[in-house]
């Protein structure tokens, strides 16, 4: 594209940015979906300028360009997802909240093991550290972490009794 035609896309995008902006929120009913089809449809109009200004009605022809890039946006999966202004409760999505008695008695079963252990499940589970993270922290191997966090979630399970053990799943 030469100087004199990129003056003349540039004119007619300026003059009409507007009024494509209503029309692209017309289509879609979003502001920001809005923005993203006018920039999609200006993209494409400065490729093809040569060819968008030799039609009969350019404004037509944009007009055109911009419904077609409203069609495609609908087309792709991740529009078929809407917003909404609440989140849905599930009841598998919300964790009931813990009494002041079985955050005490959490405490009180932390308080019985040893420092170290103790230490590894909290940076694990309650800092939500990985366990690579938690053996930066404590200058330990990750190794020692996995058995360290292996042992006080076993020990925790004795001191509560009658749950059974999963040591199992923990490797």
């Amino acid at each position: 594209m030469n100087r004199a035609e990129e003056d003349e896309y540039r004119q007619f995008v300026t003059a009409r940015l507007e009024s494509l902006r209503r029309t692209a929120y017309l289509l879609c009913r979003e502001w920001h979906t809005a923005d993203d089809l006018v920039s999609i449809t200006i993209g494409k109009l400065y490729r093809h300028w040569r060819r968008v200004r030799a039609a009969e009605n350019i404004d037509a022809y944009v007009r055109g360009m911009l419904t077609n890039a409203w069609l495609d946006e609908r087309r792709r999966p991740w529009r078929r997802e809407h917003s909404t202004d609440t989140v849905p409760e599930t009841a598998d999505m919300i964790l009931p909240e813990p009494t002041l008695a079985e955050r005490d008695m959490l405490l009180a079963l932390l308080g019985q093991l040893p420092p170290r252990r103790r230490a590894v499940l909290v940076l694990r589970y309650y800092c939500d550290l990985s366990v690579e993270e938690t053996a930066d922290v404590m200058g330990i191997s990750t190794g020692t972490v996995k058995s360290q966090s292996a042992r006080g979630l076993e020990a925790l399970r004795l001191l509560l009794g009658g749950i059974p053990s999963t040591r199992g799943e923990l490797s």
